[in-house]
């Protein structure tokens, strides 16, 4: 086995342990931030996500994977600060999140655009990767882009991006889909195109749905499937999220799978407490603490469960490793 980049540096494969494969540490938008003082408490922040990520480990899962990039306000050194604190293994991101217009820094410089020229994001993105996020030497791990109801040309900038940058550094890419858009398919389709093996692609978001048929295509076509938001039941309720899982596994697809809940310790798209009265268990320890329990109830093996949680993850990262 080899080693897989976190935060605090490389680890062995093996030794990730229980992973959960899609949560962010916070979702900020920093122009906010850093213009608004009362916008964001960064002390406090910092003490929340410590005892959350605490609470997370002694609950038995070891690794988070934080597809957290520019677009929503990824700063490493900030979640450098929290895992000084928490004996957890943070495994870091690179890649843009936009769901449709390219940021305006790119408008006229790049492929297809006014000035032209080679795809600056690329270059970024595999700095990265190869040599670390900000000047910190934190290493990014994966690649993150995203698709939500349409394939507009930001979004296929980005993806096509994203490819190029997998093909030269190894390592695995995670896409924002939209189940209820199909737009699963939709990435599929881009980055095959782009030659990226969909046997290294994770699907973020499948688990909102329990359309089967559109499940088993997207792994029939390589790809895992992210069943990532549990406790988003106004989304997808959670025993239909259960049942879903389960019926995969039933028909043998456990090793396709990975689950997460798709939480954070802070994130400034709602107002405070909206997310705690709209989604009680949109939090970390909700997969532990009653999905698990749902899952052997719904006939889910320990086995497949361990496929899920531990083997897959390892999988999917350990490609990436050098």
């Amino acid at each position: 086995m080899g080693q897989v980049e976190t935060v605090r540096g490389p680890v062995e494969a093996g030794d990730l342990g229980t992973v959960l494969m899609h949560e962010h540490v916070f979702v900020l938008n920093e122009e906010m931030r850093r213009n608004y003082p009362d916008w964001w408490d960064e002390e406090q922040g910092i003490a929340d996500a410590v005892t959350r990520l605490t609470t997370l480990k002694d609950r038995g899962v070891s690794t988070i994977v934080d597809p957290t990039v520019v677009g929503l306000g990824r700063d490493i050194a900030r979640i450098a600060r929290v895992n000084e604190q928490v004996d957890i293994n943070i495994v870091a991101a690179t890649g843009l999140y936009t769901l449709g217009d390219i940021p305006p820094f790119l408008l006229f410089q790049g492929p297809g655009t006014l000035l032209g020229g080679e795809e600056l994001l690329v270059d970024l993105f595999v700095r990265d990767i190869t040599t670390g996020i900000a000047g910190t030497g934190i290493k990014a791990a994966f690649l993150k882009c995203a698709i939500e109801a349409e394939l507009t040309p930001g979004v296929e900038r980005v993806m096509t991006a994203v490819a190029e940058t997998h093909k030269r550094t190894g390592v695995s890419i995670t896409v924002h889909t939209s189940a209820g858009h199909r737009t699963g398919l939709v990435a599929q389709e881009v980055l095959r195109r782009e030659g990226v093996d969909l046997e290294r692609v994770v699907l973020g978001h499948s688990g909102d749905t329990a359309d089967l048929d559109y499940l088993h295509e997207l792994i029939d076509n390589g790809s895992y499937v992210g069943m990532d938001r549990f406790g988003l039941d106004f989304l997808l309720p959670g025993d239909e999220r259960v049942a879903t899982v389960a019926a995969l596994a039933a028909d043998g697809l456990a090793d396709r799978v990975v689950l997460s809940h798709d939480a954070s310790c802070h994130i400034d798209w709602f107002p405070a407490g909206f997310k705690e009265q709209a989604a009680p268990d949109w939090n970390y320890t909700h997969i532990v603490d009653d999905v698990l329990p749902a899952l052997r109830k719904a006939g889910v093996t320990e086995e497949q469960l361990t496929t899920m949680l531990v083997d897959n993850p390892r999988r999917i990262l350990e490609q990436n490793a050098s």
